[in-house]
């Protein structure tokens, strides 16, 4: 068979010439110096801007045939696309829990990108860099050796793959090829707990129906005696408790749950120990939140995320497990094309992708290990203890301002809080309003959630950029935005 005619070959995708790469090159260098331009000039921007029609509509183009050219692509996305992000890099962001980045882990993510390497398996480094992650981070919470750490895309996957983790454990690795069979697993978590507890229970195949939410306290945790009694009451009905999920950092009010006291529950019932922390967990940073943080060390899996209050760019999971090798026999699936061997690029085993369900996975390690490497623990736990004296600054500043009111105490870095408008009024409705009106300003975007049957505006304050100035400026605008709707 002869080889295809060299005219035929069509070019990489490559620069074809050096006078190519040198115009690519500074072309690269205009894109880079743009985006570090955004990140030194946040602060002339708006938080958030809705994006015109004009902008959505250049997105609304066919599947382009013909090569382009770079400098024009740029163009759209500087016109078209960065002007009308989210906002999460702008100091006055706090709606949602969501990272501002670095530049330091742009660039990273810069190299990762150049590197290209699939880091879901074989003997190479950065492989490496993930498992240095993997030991830091049990150095972090008091991890044994024994521990195993895999990245994922976020929280909700860190914890569906906790979960699934756990059920391996409690039906035995069998269940992987027989499947659930009359297993009447039930799983146990607070009532103010993220959605994706629930929904880790749906994919699994246990269903959302097994799964308890338990009741909250006056300080929104988990109430860890409504837990003992209802698996006595599950255990009485012939059902078999296997799971508990404990919250560090709600999504609501950033409330961390009894962590001791659920694990001393978990041990003596003998049901497996999760915590989803996924903004709070990275508090160990901080000696100051730390403490709050106390029983996080016993748990049997440990999901949260780096993409939050580490700093680190979207997107950047983990989950952390007690027993590697439990972790292991969850996932690990030997295939003929995964054939491992002692010695050249098949070597290095176990993989990643012993560890999750992930064959094809990134180099979100390597942004990580920049963060930490530049930045270090001490920095970034100070600018997570900042984040959370900034929260108790807007408390303070809501419960001295008669027309506000705080409606549920303040744990880490989210206040929650309204505008008390007209009394007999649509409270709700105007609160609501409000939280648009801010929106729209480009001063502040805070988001809205609901406490005690009451829509709260709720400021999650988790940016390193965020200064009390930008508190003072979200205050004033609420302040100014109710009276405008009370004249």
């Amino acid at each position: 068979m002869l080889p295809p005619d060299p005219a035929s070959v069509p070019d990489s995708l490559d620069p074809q010439t050096p006078e190519d790469w040198d115009a690519f090159r500074a072309q690269s260098h205009r894109m880079l110096d743009d985006m570090l331009d955004y990140a030194q000039q946040i602060r002339q921007r708006p938080v958030w801007q809705a994006a015109p029609a004009t902008a959505r509509a250049s997105f609304a183009e066919p599947l382009p045939q013909a090569p382009g050219e770079l400098a024009a692509a740029h163009a759209t996305f500087m016109r078209d696309v960065l002007p009308y992000a989210v906002g999460n890099v702008h100091p006055g962001f706090m709606g949602w829990v969501h990272g501002g980045g670095t530049p330091v882990g742009m660039l990273a993510e810069m190299l990762a990108a150049g590197l290209n390497a699939n880091v879901g398996a074989r003997s190479q480094m950065p492989v490496e860099v993930e498992r240095q992650i993997g030991r830091w981070m049990r150095e972090l919470f008091g991890f044994p050796d024994t521990a195993s750490g895999v990245f994922v895309t976020g929280t909700s996957m860190a914890n569906l793959m906790g979960l699934l983790v756990a059920r391996t454990q409690a039906l035995g690795v069998a269940a992987r090829q027989d499947g659930l069979k009359d297993a009447r697993l039930v799983a146990y978590t607070s009532a103010a707990a993220h959605g994706c507890i629930a929904q880790a229970m749906d994919l699994s195949g246990l269903g959302t129906s097994s799964l308890r939410r338990i009741a909250v306290n006056d300080r929104q945790q988990l109430d860890v005696t409504a837990l003992a009694q209802c698996i006595a009451q599950d255990r009485a009905a012939g059902l078999t408790p296997f799971f508990i999920a404990g919250t560090a950092g709600t999504v609501d009010t950033g409330a961390i749950d009894d962590l001791s006291a659920l694990a001393a529950l978990a041990a003596r019932e003998k049901l497996w120990f999760h915590v989803d922390g996924a903004y709070g967990a990275l508090g160990m940073l901080s000696p100051e939140v730390a403490p709050l943080l106390a029983g996080i060390e016993l748990a049997d899996s440990l999901a949260f995320d780096f993409h939050k209050w580490g700093q680190v760019p979207y997107d950047a999971g983990f989950l952390l497990v007690r027993d590697g090798a439990r972790h292991m026999a969850a996932f690990a699936a030997p295939a003929a094309y995964l054939r491992r061997e002692a010695r050249g690029l098949a070597g290095g085993s176990p993989w990643p992708c012993d560890f999750g369900p992930d064959l094809s996975r990134g180099f979100r390690a390597l942004k990580t290990w920049f963060t930490f490497k530049v930045h270090g623990a001490e920095r970034m736990g100070a600018a997570i203890a900042h984040t959370c004296a900034l929260a108790r600054y807007l408390a303070e500043r809501v419960t001295a301002t008669p027309e506000l009111e705080l409606l549920a105490p303040v744990t880490l870095n989210i206040v929650c809080f309204r505008h008390r408008g007209v009394p007999g009024g649509d409270s709700d409705s105007f609160n609501g309003e409000i939280v648009a009106d801010l929106h729209e300003s480009g001063v502040a975007a805070p988001s809205s959630t609901t406490i005690a049957g009451q829509l709260a505006i709720r400021a999650a304050i988790v940016n390193h950029r965020t200064r009390a100035q930008d508190i003072d400026a979200l205050v004033d605008a609420v302040l100014r935005f109710g009276a405008a709707r009370l004249s």
